[in-house]
């Protein structure tokens, strides 16, 4: 398993469609993940620190697991089959034991950032997912677009996307 780290939301210029970004430890390669607009909040006001008056979605999540007395260990985002990730919310019980419960790839990342817990992605999912995010010195014209996606992904933060109450 490899661990990954949030970097932010963007939106797909081609779709006007959002997604999660994820990079590794080395910031060379980045796993983009179209997410929907409500996960896409979700995740933005989770990054910028939000704490809303009354627990939202994913909150009430986090409750119920805490509740019975389990925590969110960490997220695994485990397959990638045509175009669709799969992913576990892995919880462990009182006596340590983890558990994984399917879950969304943004529902998951959503509740990691709120419970500061690690984020990983199998070998398949960074081979067959991940994108390069150093440039190569063979295409001119590639090593444009992907200098231009590092940039992006590297400035891109929550509060440049609009949030708006539902």
């Amino acid at each position: 398993m490899i661990e990954m780290f949030v970097t932010g939301i963007a939106i797909d210029v081609r779709n006007n469609h959002p997604l999660v970004i994820l990079n590794d430890s080395t910031k060379k390669r980045a796993l983009p993940i179209w997410i929907g607009q409500a996960e896409a909040q979700a995740i933005a006001r989770a990054l910028e620190g939000f704490k809303p008056e009354r627990p939202l979605t994913h909150d009430l999540m986090i409750n119920v697991v805490e509740s019975t007395g389990f925590k969110v260990h960490h997220i695994e985002i485990n397959d990638l089959n045509e175009n669709t990730y799969f992913s576990s919310l892995v919880i462990e019980n009182a006596i340590g034991e983890l558990i994984a419960i399917d879950s969304r790839p943004s529902d998951a990342i959503a509740i990691s950032i709120r419970v500061d817990c690690p984020i990983y992605i199998t070998e398949k999912v960074f081979d067959d997912g991940t994108i390069p995010t150093e440039i190569e010195e063979d295409d001119e014209e590639e090593e444009e677009d992907k200098e231009a996606f590092k940039n992006f992904v590297q400035n891109v933060k929550a509060s440049d996307f609009k949030l708006t109450d539902n």
